[in-house]
Formats: C-alpha cells, sequence, structure tokens
C-alpha cells in the first residue's frame, strides 16, 4: 500500500519545532519517530494576512520509490495510532499536576480544514497550485488535491483553475490563492496579484465570481478590491443550539470547524458548575464569548485585533446578545484598567467595578501568559484555559496550580497527522485559599 499525506499544521512561531515525514518504506508512522525518519516537507501556506494566532498549513509527504510526491492520498490509518500517542504525551507532561481523567476529543480524519492557502505555479500558459521544499523554491510540486481540506475547497481548486487557465487577465500574474470556507457552506476566495488591478480585471473576476457561486477578493500590493463581500458567514451547531459568526478574510479563526464545535459545547459543560460574570482575554472575533454568554450573568470580552474586534460586534449582534462587550485591550492593558491604572477611551461608558467576576476564560497566544497575567487570572476563583501549545500552559500551570486545582482536562486533535495539540484544562481555587 502506498504511504502518503502526512500532514502538519505549523504555527508562524519560528521557535517551534517541527517535525518530518517518514519514507516511504517505513513502519507505520509514529509521532515519536517522525524527526528520525523523514526525508522532506513541502508547504503550503493558511490564512493571510497576519492574524494574531495565525496558522500556516504544512503538507509533509512520503515519497514514492521514484521520488515523485503524491498529494492526493490520505493514509487516514494512521489517525488512531497518532491520537493515542498525542494524548500519551499530554498525560505525561501534565501528570505532576495530578489532573482527572483526560477527555480526548478527536477530529474527522479527512476534510477537517476550513482554510488553505497555494501558491500558484506558472509554466508556459499553463498554472497549477504548488508546494516546495523548504530553503528551495526552484522545484515546485503540483497540488492537485488537498484531502486535509474541506470539500468545498477541493471542489473550489478544480473550477478555479478551470476558469482562470484560459483567461489571461485573470491568470497573468496570479502568484497565490487563498480559501476560506465554513462548516455551513459558506466561502470566500482571495487572488492575489504581482500587478495593478484594474477596471478590466475588475469586470472579469466579477464575471467569475458568479460562475462559481462564490465572492472573490481581490490583492496586491497597497491594493484590495472586495467584489461582494471580504468575509463569510458561519454557523455552528453546539449543544442543540445555533450560533451565529461573520468571519472575515485575514482575521484568525479556528481552522478545524468540527473540533470548534465540540470545544465550545466542552467549555459550556464547564460553564455549568459557575456564576456570576464571565471575563475573556484574547476573545478573537468572540468565538467562545458568543457561545457562552448564556451561562454567565455578563460576559466582557478583551481582544487588540481590530478585524477581530469587527467581527465580534457582528457576532453580538447576530446572536441578539445583550449581555456581552467585547473591548479592544490587551490582556495587559486591561490588567492595568482593572487595577485602576489607567483608563482607556475604548472602554466606553464601561464600569469595570459593577462586574463580578468570578471566572476568566483565556484563549493565548502560543507563547502563553506572561507572568503578569497568571497573576492577574490567579485572582478569579474559576479559570478556563484553552491552549494551543503545551509547554507554555505547562509552565502557566506550574504557578497556577499553587493556588488552584485542576478539575478538567481535555484534549482537541486540531491538527491531526501532526505533534500539534490544543488543550483543555479547567482549574478552581482551592477551598482553603477561596476566600483570601
Amino acid at each position: 500500500m502506498t504511504q502518503c499525506a502526512i500532514v502538519d499544521f505549523c504555527p508562524s512561531n519560528a521557535n517551534h519545532n517541527r517535525m518530518n515525514a517518514p519514507q516511504l518504506t517505513s513502519p507505520p508512522l509514529t509521532i515519536k519517530n517522525q524527526a528520525e525518519r523523514c526525508k522532506r516537507r513541502l508547504y503550503a501556506y493558511n490564512t493571510r494576512p497576519n492574524p494574531p494566532r495565525r496558522h500556516r498549513a504544512t503538507f509533509r509527504m512520503s515519497m514514492a520509490e521514484d521520488k515523485q510526491h503524491d498529494f492526493n492520498v490520505l493514509d487516514t490509518s494512521i489517525y488512531p495510532a497518532q491520537l493515542d500517542e498525542k494524548s500519551d504525551r499530554l498525560r505525561q507532561l501534565f501528570a505532576e499536576f495530578q489532573p482527572p481523567e483526560l477527555e480526548v476529543h478527536a477530529s474527522e480524519p479527512s476534510h477537517f480544514r476550513l482554510r488553505a492557502e497555494f501558491r500558484l505555479w506558472h509554466e508556459g500558459d499553463r498554472c497549477y497550485y504548488a508546494m516546495f521544499e523548504p530553503g528551495n523554491k526552484s522545484k515546485a510540486y503540483e497540488v492537485k488535491e488537498f484531502p486535509i481540506a474541506s470539500q468545498i475547497i477541493n471542489r473550489l481548486m478544480q473550477q478555479l483553475l478551470v476558469e482562470i487557465q484560459p483567461n489571461e487577465l485573470l491568470r497573468r500574474q496570479l502568484f497565490q490563492v487563498e480559501f476560506l470556507t465554513t462548516m455551513s457552506g459558506d466561502a470566500l476566495i482571495t487572488l492575489i496579484y504581482h500587478k495593478k488591478l484594474d477596471d478590466a480585471w475588475q469586470a472579469e473576476a466579477e464575471a467569475l465570481q458568479q460562475r462559481l457561486g462564490f465572492p472573490i477578493v481581490g490583492r496586491s500590493r497597497k491594493q484590495k478590491l472586495v467584489l461582494e463581500r471580504d468575509y463569510v458567514n458561519e454557523t455552528l451547531q453546539v449543544d442543540g443550539r445555533a450560533f451565529h459568526y461573520r468571519q472575515i478574510e485575514g482575521g484568525f479563526t479556528q481552522p478545524n470547524g468540527g473540533l470548534n464545535q465540540q470545544m465550545l459545547s466542552w467549555a459550556r459543560s464547564a460553564s455549568d458548575a459557575f456564576s456570576g460574570d464571565l471575563l475573556e482575554l484574547y476573545c478573537g472575533n468572540g468565538n467562545f464569548s458568543v457561545a457562552l454568554a448564556d451561562k454567565y450573568d455578563r460576559v466582557l470580552a478583551t481582544e487588540i485585533s481590530k478585524t477581530s474586534v469587527a467581527a465580534a460586534q457582528i457576532n453580538i449582534r447576530d446572536n441578539a446578545l445583550d449581555n456581552l462587550i467585547i473591548a479592544r485591550l490587551s490582556s495587559e492593558e486591561f490588567v492595568q484598567a482593572i487595577r485602576g491604572e489607567r483608563t482607556f477611551t475604548r472602554l466606553g461608558d464601561v464600569d469595570l467595578t459593577s462586574y463580578n467576576f468570578d471566572t476568566v476564560l483565556v484563549d493565548p497566544p502560543r507563547a502563553g501568559l506572561d507572568d503578569e497575567s497568571v497573576r492577574q487570572i490567579s485572582e478569579y476563583n474559576n479559570i478556563i484555559y484553552i491552549s494551543c501549545n503545551p509547554d507554555t500552559l505547562h509552565s502557566n500551570l506550574t504557578e497556577l496550580c499553587k493556588t488552584h486545582t485542576i478539575t478538567r482536562f481535555a484534549m482537541f486533535d486540531q491538527f491531526p497527522y501532526t505533534h500539534h495539540i490544543e488543550t483543555g484544562v479547567v482549574l478552581t481555587r482551592r477551598s482553603a485559599n477561596k476566600d483570601q
């Protein structure tokens, strides 16, 4: 059987170690032996421009005996074993904190990724989606299918190539294509050029948009042309309820929609034991805030990205929420504001002293929480911590577990076939310290 298609999602954080794929003749892949048995890694980048916690997809392939790369097949049979290895790693890493039994949330084995980004390679009058080896941009490898991506992305990949191949105006100097899709069937295509986009291009692109049935955004240096809209509309089904989200091009969104629904359900379940008001730091477009609003009296969430905050305000409106406020503040600025050290006009007339924050939810970047933020959240009785980096979570828990106990412990496999792990923990203040 041909072994191929190891899919990796590497965050843009340059300090993160990446692992490699086995040769064709290797025994079945395991997480532990990838690094020793690699040959090549090929890259397909995801989600541009640079959202706060941007991930790019790294599609790492084993090689056929003739040294050609097959991007069209995904060996899903290796997924259960890899999932077991990840869960074992988490149990060992956090054993010193004596957490409860790990709750393991598995992904769909294929077509789970809702974002994809490809270079477009030109050879004469022909163009195709391409990936490259790290450090070698001279040899392009053609991508005909992308089995980790959603069915809509795979369909649009083919339809778009058929349309632009014979059209010189649309094809010429097009160097990158991005797809953003949703669980509910919406999609957005971004075409990025090394040329100025003029009226003639816009007329052709508008006709293409009509034929494809999804909106197109054109980009070039210092230029962005939105032909219809620059966002997708998502509806997530969580615990029998529908939550509506606007996801804007260039803003951060969870790439694995199915796992996102599981994370939201888990956070809602964890919140059943809590009351009072919720504070959320790093809220993005309100992914968690919107889904948790009915679990608390009031929710105040903070986010520094203007794009994400703008989307969050729309999501508050579309979900008819009257107890959720999202302010454009960094976590450091919020600490200063709640301590009365600084005032921020961005808070408007929000009276922080009127809130009864008993619970805090944090979903920080891969770097985790800084020391001051750790001290700040340790003051709350309940902490819901979503982490995309187990190592920085471990570091933060070293301090947080001095005052709190882990009561829920979960793994969300956002990135199958990789060593990347999304972790959720719930901490409650130890009874001896609860009134301090």
